[in-house]
């Protein structure tokens, strides 16, 4: 059988409109490519009363222990305005040694660089003491409820074991091999909503504006400092995301204001911590302007840091030799899937340049889908010795 190419198998995945939640085929056409070199494959769709049903897959070649497993997710942001494109986001084109189409670095070409490194790696050996697995979702772009959360809890009821997951989430900002992620900041959102008393904007002293104590509030939040970060982790920050005042009349004092607000934290706070303290800031200012106040938090993962074990080193030692660049262990950038596989498995993220990511003409150079596939490859290599 001739080689996957990842250059075909990442143009075909990324034809596969994948917005979040909508899979659109693109799990079962990889489920489909995995069989074919010998995988058992398990389509999960997990589903619930306020999230819609997501697809994801838990493919496994081999029974023995250890278990490599790479992770991640054909699911994508939306395109945007088309119009803006240079291509059809799903139809990917090729111009100047670039691919590009919408998911071309996040992340469906390092889907296909490992499929493309795995089907080398059994061409080469095709024994080899262990099982390679995959875990991918549908929904890491989303509210990721119905996703890799929930295929790890499947996986612990089935004592299903993983001994080390590369996730393959784009890691670089300039160039490839600049940055290995062995951690990700905490995140979490908040949307604070401040009752107070509508009325005639002429008569201030018979109402209470709300508007008033959400500024206060917002005010006392940002100039709070959280810390100064540590030398695994940046400084926590807190950032607000939207003011709404549900109000059209330029004569009223609404009943209503709200805020929302979003903090990437690191390893001195957890979500716990944090809501004790803003909570307690907020009934204060409240209790001195005399509004009601409600307060809504969404946790999506308190942050993590993995200790650099012998395969984290090796990868970096691989990296080093075929990109001529010394990768840095980092926690910076938003959230991924590690926050829920690490749990049950030492991991380290590995992937493409990320500095078009979720962009108008997001690409990929085709140099790096190469490298990165020998870079997959050679870690299959030396996990397996």
């Amino acid at each position: 059988m001739p080689n996957i190419n990842e250059l075909k198998l990442a143009k075909e995945l990324i034809r596969y409109p994948s917005v979040t939640p909508v899979d659109a085929g693109a799990i079962n056409f990889l489920k489909k490519k995995l069989k074919s070199l010998g995988f058992k494959c398990k389509i999960l769709e997990f589903k619930d009363k306020k999230s819609k049903p997501i697809k994801n897959l838990y493919a496994r070649l081999g029974t023995k222990q250890p278990n490599i497993c790479y992770a991640g997710h054909t699911d994508v942001v939306p395109p945007g305005n088309i119009k803006d494109w240079t291509v059809n986001p799903f139809k990917p084109s090729v111009k100047k040694n670039y691919l590009i189409g919408r998911g071309a670095n996040d992340m469906k070409s390092s889907i296909a660089c490992f499929v493309s490194a795995v089907d080398k790696f059994l061409k080469s050996k095709p024994k080899f003491n262990g099982s390679i697995s995959f875990l991918i979702t549908g929904d890491e772009e989303g509210y990721a409820i119905n996703g890799t959360k929930k295929v790890v809890e499947y996986l612990k009821k089935k004592k299903e074991k993983i001994d080390f997951c590369i996730v393959g989430e784009p890691t670089n900002p300039k160039k490839l091999g600049e940055m290995i992620k062995i951690g990700r900041r905490g995140s979490l959102t908040g949307k604070i909503e401040i009752s107070g008393v509508q009325g005639h904007v002429a008569y201030p002293q018979l109402l209470n504006n709300p508007i008033n104590t959400l500024v206060n509030i917002c005010q006392k939040l940002k100039k709070k400092k959280l810390d100064k970060g540590n030398k695994n982790f940046q400084p926590s920050n807190l950032e607000f995301t939207g003011i709404y005042v549900d109000n059209k009349a330029h004569n009223v004092i609404p009943a209503k204001a709200k805020a929302q607000f979003n903090i990437r934290y690191n390893n001195f706070h957890t979500a716990s911590s944090l809501k004790r303290k803003i909570n307690l800031l907020v009934k204060n200012v409240c209790n001195k302007s005399k509004c009601k106040f409600k307060i809504e938090y969404l946790e999506n993962g308190d942050s993590f840091l993995t200790k650099p074990n012998k395969t984290i080193y090796s990868a970096k030692k691989i990296i080093k030799k075929l990109t001529k660049i010394s990768p840095k262990f980092s926690t910076t950038g938003g959230t991924s899937d590690a926050r829920f596989i690490r749990k049950i498995s030492p991991c380290l993220e590995f992937g493409l340049v990320n500095k078009t990511m979720h962009k108008v003409d997001e690409c990929v150079s085709i140099t790096d889908l190469k490298k990165l596939t020998n870079i997959y490859r050679n870690i299959l290599i030396e996990y397996f010795k």
